[in-house]
């Protein structure tokens, strides 16, 4: 899956980085190597290799909101 700015995904519970309690983040920035998420409860910023947030995604931990809307509908 490509990443691009502005993509929101639904944090599972077994998502270990989510410190914040938050039940969603969003991308704010991709570098080649790097993603910088915002988590909706918290004030800061998280910045993660790619290849981590790919991983938690295909492991279902993080769930782009777009996909689970059009499976429900």
């Amino acid at each position: 899956m490509d990443l691009d700015i502005n993509m929101q995904f639904e944090i599972k519970s077994g998502f270990m980085p989510n410190l914040s309690s938050s039940e969603t983040l969003t991308i704010l920035e991709v570098n080649p190597n790097s993603v910088v998420i915002q988590m909706n409860n918290s004030t800061g910023r998280g910045v993660f290799p790619s290849e981590n947030l790919q991983y938690w995604i295909r492991k279902g931990l993080l769930i782009r909101m777009d996909d689970q809307h059009k499976k429900t509908s």
